[in-house]
């Protein structure tokens, strides 16, 4: 297995792992380490994406990391507010 292929096995199972963990819905800590395992994904996939000249695909997880980034802040980060 070459590592282009490491890197994406690694890029989709870890996002299927930071789907389940957000989905979980098991509390803000759960939430933004899903988030942060998000992040971790997106960087493979723009990493494989640009090593395979794949566009779309490195266009859509430079959106999804921005995103994910927002996430691990609002969970992770920021105190919440209480309304």
């Amino acid at each position: 297995m070459e590592l282009l292929d490491i890197l994406k096995w690694f890029a989709s199972i870890s996002g299927i792992i930071a789907a389940f963990m957000v989905a979980l819905d098991h509390g803000r800590k759960t939430t933004g380490w899903g988030f942060a395992l998000f992040v971790a994904s997106s960087i493979a996939w723009i990493t494989g994406a640009l090593l395979d000249d794949e566009t779309a695909l490195l266009s859509q997880n430079l959106v999804l990391f921005g995103i994910n980034i927002f996430g691990v802040y609002r969970y992770l980060i920021r105190k919440k507010v209480d309304a």
